[in-house]
């Protein structure tokens, strides 16, 4: 690979304005186990290796840009999470942070769950073998087709998300001679302490029937009285890449209130409380998620005291993790393009991807890590923006970080924590391919997900 020189970028964290930085690492070539999947190491020279692979080999196998899978690390992360909550809850893998076939065969061997919220997810799950009864079908305006398709195939719950859909899932299930078991999503009024996009239990936003001026009430009353429903739970999310339990103690004491209330009311007791997903991970050295473990136990005994103090039993909880479980596994595999020094403000690193592979940057100002993965640098650190080759002044990957000053065209860098929403949030911007999902474990590396090629692109265009 080239190591032609170039001129130094700024080295300081004080020459920018702006940003979201701090000092340089100690060493440049250390990897925060952190930010990195279980099997990721160095070889003595410096190039990063995952599931016994170096990344030299991988790039020239399935070329870059890539997202590469750590099978072994994403299995122990969803063990960890059966493990913690035991056999007394249901974790459920929320499908849309990353949706494979293989993914979901992996669930299935590891006793999870899988929540969809498409009939494309739906029919992926399906496909793969998941058993249908242990599927949750999301979504704020399923079709009256995916709502038919998920009943007629036995799904597990179907999470309702409005009065329409009341009807219209018990409509269908009388249709089809048979009882849908569902949930109702509200929303309880926290403020999660994340992105305003991705907050989701507030009340002026798209999910949910709202807490508040007693509609969720309503729709309870609605559903235990259509013959086609079994009204098994409640259903609350308050939002993503959330590490302050404070909020799901909130909400949890608002579910509880409204069980309190169904029971006060009907004389029923709902057996489920879902508390949704959210729960963050490690994007940057200065992230410090929960242990699986830790949030079992918080949950836990937030219900069981809230039910305790309400004198109801306590339900079976479910929780919905995607990102805690893939998003830590995989990384996203780059070749440096150009590196553009613009003298007394910032290092351009541009790389054969962009916002198509990772919008999250440019959509929610998402913080990521990057390191050069394809040799070791003793090199002073630049200050630099690595960004893509889009048309788009806004395609950035990663807004400030600190790579050696000997960075060229042609070195290898990686971005960790890309497992979730990256592939799934995946474009063709500028006709730009995507990229290949490639799982790698003792040694051996296949594709999962192909990259796409041209012809994918012109088979769709038949104008």
């Amino acid at each position: 690979m080239s190591r032609s020189a170039h001129p130094a970028g700024p080295r300081h964290a004080d020459v920018l304005p702006e940003g979201h930085y701090s000092a340089p690492p100690a060493d440049l070539n250390a990897l925060d186990p952190k930010v990195w999947s279980e099997t990721v190491t160095r070889t003595d020279d410096g190039v990063l290796t995952v599931g016994g692979i170096d990344v030299k080999r991988l790039a020239e196998e399935f070329g870059t840009p890539a997202y590469f899978l750590d099978e072994d690390d994403f299995r122990a992360r969803a063990r960890a999470w059966r493990t913690a909550f035991g056999n007394d809850a249901d974790v459920f893998y929320a499908g849309k942070a990353f949706l494979s076939r293989a993914v979901v065969r992996w669930l299935h061997e590891e006793g999870l769950n899988l929540d969809v919220c498409s009939g494309g997810e739906l029919a992926t799950a399906l496909s793969a073998g998941m058993p249908a009864e242990r599927i949750a079908f999301h979504g704020n305006n399923k079709s009256v087709g995916e709502i038919r398709r998920a009943v007629e195939a036995g799904v597990g719950r179907i999470v309702l998300d409005s009065f329409q859909e009341i009807v219209r899932v018990a409509h269908i299930a009388q249709e089809l001679g048979t009882r849908q078991r569902v949930q109702i999503r509200i929303t309880v009024g926290v403020e999660a302490h994340t992105h305003e996009f991705i907050a989701t239990a507030h009340e002026d936003q798209k999910f949910g029937i709202p807490l508040a001026g007693g509609q969720a009430a309503e729709a309870v009353r609605r559903a235990l009285k259509l013959d086609g429903l079994e009204l098994i739970g409640i259903h609350s999310h308050i939002g993503s890449q959330i590490f302050d339990m404070s909020g799901f103690e909130v909400a949890a004491h608002r579910v509880v209130g409204l069980l309190k209330d169904i029971r006060d009311e009907h004389g029923v007791e709902l057996p489920e409380i879902d508390l949704g997903g959210g729960l963050g991970i490690a994007y940057t050295s200065d992230d410090d998620p929960r242990e699986p473990h830790e949030i079992a136990k918080a949950l836990t005994e937030i219900v069981t005291r809230e039910c305790e103090s309400a004198r109801l039993s306590t339900p079976r909880i479910s929780v919905e993790p995607g990102r805690a479980v893939v998003g830590p596994t995989a990384f996203t595999l780059y070749e440096v393009g150009t590196v553009k020094q613009l003298d007394g403000l910032r290092t351009y690193v541009s790389v054969d991807g962009g916002m198509s592979d990772n919008i999250r940057t440019a959509l929610y100002d998402a913080q990521y890590s990057v390191s050069l993965v394809s040799r070791s640098s003793d090199a002073e650190p630049m200050l630099c923006r690595v960004v893509g080759k889009h048309c788009e002044s806004g395609d950035i990957v990663v807004k400030d970080a600190f790579l050696p000053g000997d960075l060229a065209p042609g070195d290898l860098i990686a971005v960790p924590a890309t497992g979730a929403y990256c592939r799934s949030m995946a474009s063709n911007y500028n006709h730009v391919l995507r990229p290949p999902v490639v799982a790698v474990r003792g040694g051996e590396a296949r594709v999962i997900v192909r990259r796409e090629t041209e012809e994918d692109l012109l088979r769709l265009d038949v104008g």
